[in-house]
């Protein structure tokens, strides 16, 4: 038996006659749906989706972990970037499958839709793609090769292009258990094809918080020091989530020498975990797991948490007003104030998750809203008894954030009387050069660095769909300001004025509508030096703490300038990469002398004419453009107040371990 997907596909020569009967029909086969449409499977076929074939063969293990089987976890980065991942689990079953008549194992590696995941006795939670993941993982490399220690016997089968090389094999004796998957992803396939160490790094470090008592290690094989050591991080957690907050919060001052509240407890079928520190700072920062799954977009799970927080430290506040001073009475509370400061992470475990929309980012189960909201109300309620002193200072910190946010209100109204002016034609930010299409969906925004890279971007954009806002020297550090300097930040004021964004407040809560949104492209263009590095990463900051919905839409953008142009006569080349200088100049050298070739370095984005501007950078059918994507809001948040708060020690530390790449991808 097969898979299928039946797609209708009309030829280019068939389309132009207007055929379209039975031939055009085209049946694809077993594993051929998966390379035929990649993104469906994985998401996309960039560096997000070739990082995620490691997930999904690391989901089967961590899998066999949340049964009890599995204990130890290897990732391998090989020589030729090729990925290992092996551990100490049971061994995918290697005996033949009645139906099928073939090894289980093969079933497994090349059948959609088939696996454990769907036996609840077998796995009662279960993250990955649910029997279409390590298939996927098969379809989408040019070979790989599966080793199962089990049943005292060693098993192995190889594939190329998710083919069997051969049939599955028994190989030798084994005293252990196990499973051993090398994969070569498909180049042909990848737009982006280099694993990145600290992206990968940054999973299993989340996946080792998640599991406690797993032991995770990394290894770069690619990446040797003096001594011929590869590069190697082992991961391993006994406190689990608590350890977690204290890792993302630990470049952030504590509220008093706070210690993390841990709440624990399985209700119904749905055990809850949940960690939570509050520190001196005005960001809310909540990561949310289910099955061990990112869900970016919050979800149930997440509306649980904040009701019971806010209605528990809500109602302790009024049996303590006295803690408060006497002009509290005069504040009203909302349930932002409440999480300002907070650091939290949610993790649930679900036998039957229900995600909305293919990506899994957001939780829809109903039971779990009940299942989290009292297990955090009960044991915060409990919490806050038996730690008087923690419980005040938690209450000032509520106290002082409503009079920030308070303050912020007022400054945002002056944003919006401004606007009022700006849509009469009074008030436009006055260095924005506006498009003239008014459908966001078909305009863009350039946000420049400085009037003289404004000016040559305004001389040589596209005047129908690129409007261009130059920014005038380093916006304002959004990670250490109070929230009421953020609006009346001149620049940030332009910014949220020229996009058109709107905070409005619903049930309580300040929610960023983007019905107004005038640009469903806002790219950041920025010199390649370190000023521009700096300048870009302020914009990243402001974008990320305080209009995430941007990015979580997909409508922010990176601008990607040419580093050099390479010139020889009349000839030239423009190049993104050390790779493509060096080769550019050997090929334009030919046979003659590469001293020769002219190579100029462009170090700001001012040193470029209109035209060049356009042709490598602006110019949609030729430029290339980096969309801002948050794979982790927890490592996210990590580098963010590593790269922008006041704590000098490990922003030095964090650059110099980076140093070796041309570029940071945040």
């Amino acid at each position: 038996m097969t898979n299928e997907l039946i797609e209708a596909d009309i030829a280019p020569e068939e389309r132009s006659k207007g055929n379209y009967d039975a031939d055009n029909i085209q049946v694809l086969e077993g594993l051929e749906a998966v390379r035929k449409r990649p993104a469906m499977y994985i998401g996309d076929v960039g560096i997000k989706g070739l990082h995620h074939l490691i997930w999904e063969v690391v989901d089967n293990s961590i899998d066999e972990a949340l049964a009890g089987y599995c204990d130890t976890i290897q990732v391998i980065i090989n020589e030729d970037n090729s990925i290992t991942v092996k551990d100490n689990g049971r061994g995918i079953p290697t005996g033949m499958h009645a139906k099928l008549g073939k090894s289980a194992l093969e079933v497994v590696m090349t059948v959609l839709h088939a696996g454990g995941k769907f036996d609840k006795d077998t796995y009662k939670v279960s993250g990955g793609l649910h029997g279409v993941g390590v298939s996927c993982v098969n379809a989408l490399s040019t070979t790989l090769h599966v080793e199962v220690h089990r049943e005292g016997k060693v098993f192995e089968q190889e594939y190329h292009i998710g083919a069997p090389v051969y049939p599955v094999r028994e190989i030798g004796t084994a005293e252990d258990t196990g499973t051993t998957i090398r994969f070569k992803p498909d180049e042909s396939i990848f737009t982006e094809t280099v694993y990145k160490y600290d992206t990968v790094a940054g999973r299993l470090r989340e996946l080792a918080f998640l599991n406690k008592g797993i032991r995770i290690t990394l290894t770069d094989l690619r990446d040797l020091n003096e001594q011929g050591e590869p590069l190697k991080t082992e991961f391993y957690s006994e406190g689990g989530l608590t350890e977690f907050v204290k890792y993302v919060d630990e470049n952030r001052p504590s509220l008093e020498g706070m210690d993390p509240i841990y709440m624990e407890r399985e209700t119904g079928s749905t055990p809850v975990q949940v960690a939570m520190v509050y520190n001196l700072e005005a960001g809310e920062n909540i990561s949310s797991y289910v099955n061990n799954i990112n869900t970016i977009e919050g979800g149930t799970h997440v509306q649980g948490f904040r009701t019971a927080l806010t209605r528990i430290l809500k109602a302790y506040a009024e049996r303590n007003a006295h803690l408060l001073g006497k002009n509290s009475g005069k504040v009203a509370f909302d349930g932002s104030d409440f999480r300002k400061g907070l650091t939290a992470v949610i993790s649930v475990k679900v036998a039957e998750p229900q995600f909305e929309g293919q990506t899994k980012t957001k939780l829809g189960n109903s039971d779990v809203v009940g299942a989290v909201s009292s297990t955090v109300a009960e044991m915060l309620e409990m919490w806050l008894e038996e730690h008087p002193k923690e419980a005040a200072s938690i209450v000032r910190k509520v106290l002082i954030s409503a009079q920030a946010r308070i303050a912020a209100d007022l400054a945002y109204k002056r944003i919006m009387t401004d606007r009022k002016d700006f849509m009469s034609g009074m008030g436009l930010p006055g260095k924005l050069a506006d498009c003239s299409d008014t459908n966001p969906e078909n305009c863009e925004i350039y946000l420049v660095e400085g009037d003289s890279a404004g000016g040559s971007a305004k001389q040589g954009r596209n005047r129908a769909f690129q409007a261009i806002l130059p920014l005038r020297g380093k916006i304002l550090n959004v990670e250490k300001a109070l929230e009421h300097k953020i609006y009346e930040n001149e620049e940030i004021k332009n910014i949220i004025t020229a996009l058109g964004i709107r905070y409005e407040r619903v049930n309580g809560e300040t929610v960023m509508n983007l019905e107004k949104l005038r640009y469903h492209r806002v790219i950041i263009m920025t010199d390649a030096d370190v000023d521009g590095s700096h300048i870009r990463t302020l914009i990243l900051t402001l974008f990320f703490r305080h209009m995430r919905s941007l990015i979580e839409n997909g409508f922010l953008y990176i601008a990607q300038p040419p580093f050099y142009l390479v010139k020889k006569g009349k000839e030239e080349r423009y190049c993104w990469t050390e790779q493509q200088r060096e080769a550019a100049v050997r090929e334009l050298a030919g046979s003659g002398r590469e001293e020769n070739v002219n190579v100029q370095r462009y170090k700001g984005l001012g040193e470029m004419n209109p035209e060049q501007l356009w042709s490598t950078t602006m110019d949609p059918t030729k430029r290339s453009l980096k969309r801002v994507t948050i794979e982790s809001a927890a490592e996210s948040d990590h580098v963010f107040s590593t790269l922008m708060g006041d704590e000098v020690a490990p922003r030095r530390e964090f650059i110099e371990r980076n140093a070796k790449y041309a570029k940071v991808d945040v």
